[in-house]
């Protein structure tokens, strides 16, 4: 498929400056208030006002096959779908970040279904809510899924996910959206998500609409950093849906795309500050690249059971990551927001329960699980798989 180029990167910087000032902050902010958790510290900046450090949390892939939507009904006694109970056991780690990223993989079905999974989706609106409750602030929703119900399920989704207040980016309703990041703010610093993908399972994009999703291009990715360092961002944040299925070890099209982009810079500052990867179903290595911290794949947070190419069930497509990075602030003004601790959280979901598992924390509380010590050693393995250790990434709970 065709990449395609946006307009300009100082057409998107003005769009996202007209953005914050009309409405003084970025649509579906919550009301302002302290930060979840960043701690407080003296401003680094002379004459700043202060500045404290906050931490990001990004997730892998969010997946309803059949058997999550019949659980999400079941957990609501018949009523509806909730998916909060699902996510229940990771959202101390998704609320108690500063930030928090999720991947929605699928577009949302009509009100009152019916709903699908695979091979073509159509999930439930209520899993905008669960995200939000569960913490999560931003989405990406580029993925070769985006266009499974054309430009309608594209519409659908982020409806639902506007209500739910929780923002988006990587499909869009319009020209203007889609050159818009989904914009945040923690610790006196602005956030810039953006969202790319490598296709979209050769569904054309929609006639008239060829900003609908956000396809991966090098030159247009680092243009629209760019774009949004011009307007503000203080940390821009890469979603990429990339690389090959159930391959554990990164493909050369995402270790040639991650030097790239990780090397473009602007004035001696990197023009991204991290980059957070989906797609393989299974965990993939963290690696820092040109001095900024890539994860390649996170794996699925939420799916069914998953079928390999083998034709064989293969409980890693049940395996992901939680990547947390906490952010310090620069030591001069226009300086660079830098990683001062990473950090990997592995989780499962287990799909006999329904549930989305914290693996160090249930571990914790039952050391006798096998199959919780399995799954944790295998995702710590593929996470580890390109030496990020020596760069000081840890596992957290």
């Amino acid at each position: 498929m065709t990449p395609r180029v946006r307009n300009g990167a100082a057409a998107v910087a003005v769009l996202l400056l007209g953005t914050v000032t009309a409405c003084g902050v970025p649509r579906n902010t919550p009301p302002p208030g302290p930060p979840r958790s960043a701690s407080a510290g003296p401003s680094a900046v002379s004459g700043a006002a202060p500045r404290r450090g906050f931490t990001l949390v990004a997730s892998g892939d969010v997946l309803p096959h059949d058997s999550v939507i019949r659980r999400a009904g079941a957990d609501a006694g018949g009523a509806g779908y909730d998916f909060r109970p699902m996510l229940a056991g990771v959202k101390p780690v998704v609320s108690g970040a500063d930030v928090a990223l999720c991947h929605m993989e699928t577009v949302y079905g009509e009100a009152g279904g019916p709903y699908t999974g695979y091979p073509s989706f159509a999930s439930p609106p209520e899993i905008a809510r669960a995200l939000r409750e569960t913490g999560y602030d931003s989405c990406s929703t580029a993925s070769n899924h985006s266009l499974d119900d054309g430009s309608p399920g594209v519409r659908r989704t982020l409806d639902a996910l506007d209500r739910a207040g929780v923002k988006h980016v990587g499909s869009a309703r319009s020209a203007a959206e889609a050159m818009r990041p989904a914009l945040l703010t923690a610790g006196g610093a602005k956030v810039a998500q953006l969202a790319y993908t490598y296709g979209t399972n050769d569904i054309p994009l929609p006639d008239g609409q060829p900003w609908a999703v956000s396809l991966i291009d090098p030159q247009k990715i680092i243009a629209d950093a760019r774009a949004a360092r011009e307007a503000g961002a203080d940390v821009v944040v890469v979603s990429a849906h990339w690389g090959t299925e159930w391959e554990t070890a990164p493909d050369a099209r995402q270790m040639s795309l991650a030097k790239k982009l990780t090397a473009s810079a602007t004035g001696g500052r990197p023009d991204i500050d991290l980059i957070i990867g989906t797609h393989a179903h299974v965990p993939q290595a963290y690696e820092k690249v040109n001095g900024t911290w890539v994860v390649y794949g996170m794996g699925d947070q939420v799916a069914g059971s998953m079928i390999n190419y083998a034709d064989e069930n293969d409980p890693r497509g049940n395996q992901g990551s939680i990547g947390r990075f906490t952010f310090a602030p620069p030591a001069e003004r226009g300086g660079r927001w830098r990683v001062s601790k990473a950090e990997f959280v592995p989780q499962w979901m287990d799909t006999g329960a329904g549930r989305v598992v914290n693996l160090p924390e249930a571990s914790r509380r039952e050391p006798d699980r096998a199959d919780y010590r399995e799954a944790r050693d295998e995702i710590s393995a593929a996470v580890f798989s390109r030496g990020a250790a020596k760069d000081g990434l840890t596992m957290g709970r």
